[in-house]
């Protein structure tokens, strides 16, 4: 994106048959200052975007798993191909659940341990602010984030858990109550390059004053979501 503006950078948001937080994520793009793309689950043309999201929901109604099934849809099989070529990948939520089906994120997601769905406001720890979708938080930071989640308990084996930690792909972790059970209270990751980051949480719905979490600022005016798109906005603008 040699000589690219804020405003030139076009981000795709995929919707699936029973995505719910499409719109948001293309509401959240347009705060940060990018253009948003729609792409359509069954069409395999990304339409020239410089980064993807994919937004939470129930992509097919999770009939089988947690995103099983959209790992198979023709938009995949681009936005596979274009991680590996360095595209800017954020899956949340459902489309974290997606990634891992996809590949493109290790490790696997099942019920909440309490077997609940949880509704919540989040304090997450930035632990990685290098990837293309962290750059504008610092490690260590702390944001509250909305959760709503009822298969968001992150899964894998301790030797994946091990090289996850050792290489510094653990992106965001859970502050104090961990509300699924999610292995070493991890509540996002990111691959090797940095490109494609995965979390349960929505930054989406942290974007904008008046529609967020509680903050210091008062009753829905928590906007710590909105350094996702800013993050990703600057590093297309800088590449």
């Amino acid at each position: 994106m040699s000589g690219a503006t804020l405003a030139t950078a076009r981000i795709g948001v995929v919707t699936f048959p029973g995505t719910l937080d499409d719109r948001d994520a293309a509401r959240a793009v347009r705060l940060a200052g990018g253009e948003a793309v729609s792409l359509w689950h069954a069409d395999a043309d990304l339409h020239g975007v410089d980064a993807v999201v994919l937004p939470g929901g129930f992509s097919y109604g999770d009939y089988l798993r947690a995103g099983a099934i959209s790992r198979f849809a023709p938009v995949m099989e681009s936005i596979v191909d274009a991680a590996a070529g360095g595209m800017p990948v954020l899956g949340i939520c459902n489309g974290f659940q997606v990634l891992t089906e996809a590949h493109l994120l290790p490790g696997s997601m099942v019920k909440n341990d309490h077997l609940h769905f949880v509704c919540r406001e989040q304090v997450l720890v930035v632990e990685n602010a290098d990837t293309a979708w962290t750059r504008d938080y610092t490690a260590g930071q702390r944001i509250t984030i909305p959760l709503k989640n009822q298969d968001g308990q992150f899964v894998a084996d301790e030797r994946t858990l091990d090289e996850l930690e050792a290489e510094g792909r653990v992106v965001f972790r859970y502050d104090g109550w961990n509300p699924n059970g999610s292995r070493r209270g991890i509540a996002g990751i990111t691959n090797a390059a940095g490109n494609v980051v995965g979390l349960m949480p929505h930054p989406e719905h942290a974007v904008e004053v008046g529609f967020g979490p509680a903050s210091d600022a008062g009753p829905r005016a928590g906007t710590d979501g909105l350094g996702f798109f800013t993050s990703v906005l600057g590093a297309l603008v800088g590449a």
